[in-house]
């Protein structure tokens, strides 16, 4: 993403900073006053997390299109065949080595989010930034700051965090220790972030408060995860959906809006069929909550991975040229 398009970027994803407070605001006075059931509110995470959730990676078809060029490769095949065979290779090796796997993905999921929820009020000639692939903070900060996705609801919901983990690595003996540590050092890289703004500005200012008080106050109030899906499909997925926005058509939001669904919709609806097909398959082997945490958490670091490595050669190529 070009500075140009950051810093409309920025402009706009401040103020969705804010609305995204609001609505943590509104779940949490709801789950006061509305109880619903356990089993219900699985549903209404996956069904979230299905659509809404993996909507900001169903460009990467045309992302692909775009490596493939600079690679001067004409068959896109060959980018579909590599994107699921990485998805397989990650399935397989969940289910030979869940713990290892498990412990990667948190790794760099929690460096993704650092980025992706970061980059939009990154100045490229700021002169507190590093130089690790590309233009940004050294990825060990972004890694903290994005980290506190992970140790957030190990700090207020060790119990229930760590059930959803034994879930995953079908090990009911699984070690967490208490990431206290971890946990503090992403809230001060929250502040790192704001005190090493080059200029007073506002809007990334009030974006690092909001999102960092909208993390810490989902994971105090409300479950593990009902807490990780409002985050990552109102928060995240609508923040990178809108740089995706923006680079269809950077002049007029409403039409690039109307691209992007349109653009979007085929790969979406694929996955959540998948995702739907995969959960009643696993409930053959597994009640339907522990099914459903499966296909959300596993089936996402199925599709974290190739996204992230296409972002990563994109990006790498692209400063190249």
């Amino acid at each position: 993403m070009n500075y140009q398009i950051n810093i409309k970027y920025g402009e706009i994803a401040y103020k969705h900073s804010l609305r995204f407070f609001i609505l943590v605001i509104l779940a949490i006075i709801t789950g006061k006053f509305i109880s619903i059931s356990k089993d219900f509110s699985y549903l209404i995470c996956f069904f979230l997390i299905a659509t809404i959730g993996v909507a900001h990676g169903a460009l990467d078809n045309l992302k692909g299109k775009k490596l493939l060029k600079i690679y001067k490769i004409k068959n896109i095949s060959f980018f579909y065949l590599t994107y699921i065979a990485l998805a397989i290779i990650v399935l397989m090796s969940w289910y030979k080595l869940p713990g290892l796997t498990l412990i990667i993905f948190l790794i760099i999921a929690a460096y993704h989010f650092g980025k992706e929820d970061t980059y939009f009020f990154l100045n490229p000639k700021n002169k507190f930034m590093k130089t690790w692939y590309g233009e940004g903070f050294s990825g060990f900060t972004l890694f903290l700051k994005g980290f506190l996705i992970i140790a957030a609801p190990l700090k207020f919901n060790y119990s229930e965090t760590q059930y959803i983990f034994s879930m995953l690595t079908r090990d009911d003996g699984l070690m967490l220790f208490y990431l206290d540590i971890l946990f503090y050092l992403s809230c001060l890289t929250y502040l790192f972030f704001l005190f090493t703004l080059e200029t007073p500005n506002f809007p990334a200012a009030t974006s690092i408060i909001f999102d960092f008080s909208s993390i810490i106050l989902l994971n105090y109030f409300l479950s593990p995860l009902l807490a990780f899906t409002l985050y990552f499909c109102f928060l995240h997925s609508i923040r990178h959906s809108i740089s995706l926005v923006l680079m269809i058509d950077k002049k007029n939001l409403r039409k690039g809006t109307v691209k992007f669904v349109k653009k979007a919709l085929p790969l979406t609806l694929i996955t959540a069929i998948i995702f739907v097909i995969s959960v009643f398959f696993l409930t053959n082997y597994y009640e339907v909550n522990v099914s459903i945490l499966r296909v959300i958490f596993i089936g996402l670091a199925s599709l974290t991975f190739p996204h992230i490595l296409l972002e990563y050669l994109l990006e790498k190529n692209e400063k190249r040229t």
